[in-house]
């Protein structure tokens, strides 16, 4: 694991990949805003300040404010934090649901693995997005109903994913020759199994982040996300949308901010997805 994980550094050094390189110093400095937020915010992203409204960019405010005054740059700081841990947490509950519903649905296969996969199948039949919006307008508008919704609507396709893996893996000279040596149950899922489907979920997994971010982003666009006054990205240019034409700064500063982490992980999921194939990497 130490050897392929210093040869996907390699991999990613500018003078092998650039725009992987691109992608890892881009999501280097988002994850760096996320952490340090409260501490380099420059003004409380809460604060109204009716005086200071729809100020235009300036050393007191380099990202201006919006209609309540309110510092655009440290609520897009603060945005940060929120909007990673959103596609985190939407990228682990999908994984983990979508990975142990095609892994059970592979190796018992038979009818268990019929019912799963059409389960699989009603799942996909939806528009993500509407189907999306369905579930967090039932639940309620908020960002935790959000991330609820989001994962209920994208673990199908990990699961896919997992069953494709475990089945090419269920029939390989090695699993038939370490069940002939005795190697069963957990240590045989594992060793073998687990550990050689792990990889592809994992670009999966890459990739994913950043459309996570722009779901989450598009509900609390709507309206069914995060609500006011949480500094989530897509609630702020919702919110800024009608001064686009007079006062720019209040919907471009938080959509660029979500242009720019969406590159930063496609950019390292394209890479590792590279890496993952042994032509490319060569």
């Amino acid at each position: 694991m130490r050897e392929e994980i210093r040869t996907l550094l390699k991999f990613l050094s500018p003078g092998k990949n650039v725009l992987g390189f691109l992608g890892v110093l881009l999501v280097l400095a988002v994850a760096m805003c996320a952490v340090l937020a409260p501490y380099v915010a420059p003004h409380n992203p809460y604060k109204v300040n009716l005086a200071e409204r729809l100020r235009p960019p300036s050393w007191a405010h380099p990202f201006g404010t919006d209609e309540l005054g309110r510092d655009v740059l440290s609520r897009v700081l603060l945005g940060t934090r929120i909007s990673l841990q959103a596609s985190v947490v939407i990228i682990a509950l999908s994984l983990i649901l979508g990975t142990g519903i095609g892994t059970v649905g592979a190796l018992a296969g038979g009818w268990v693995d019929d019912v799963l996969m059409r389960l699989t199948d009603s799942f996909l039949a939806f528009p993500y997005l509407v189907f999306a919006m369905l579930v967090s307008a039932v639940l309620g508008p908020n960002l935790t109903n959000a991330m609820l919704a989001i994962s209920i609507t994208w673990w199908p396709w990990y699961a896919r994913l997992a069953r494709g893996q475990i089945l090419s893996i269920k029939n390989q000279l090695y699993v038939e020759a370490a069940r002939a040596i005795g190697v069963e149950g957990m240590r045989l899922f594992f060793r073998y199994f687990f550990r050689n489907a792990f990889s592809p979920l994992i670009v999966q997994a890459t990739l994913d982040v950043g459309y996570a971010v722009l779901l989450a982003s598009s509900l609390s666009f709507v309206g069914l996300g995060a609500q006011p006054p949480t500094p989530e990205w897509g609630r702020m240019v919702a919110d800024g949308r009608q001064y686009l034409l007079s006062y720019w700064w209040v919907p471009i500063f938080p959509g660029l901010a979500i242009f720019v982490t969406v590159l930063g992980f496609n950019l390292i999921g394209d890479a590792i997805r590279d890496f993952a194939d042994p032509r490319t990497r060569r």
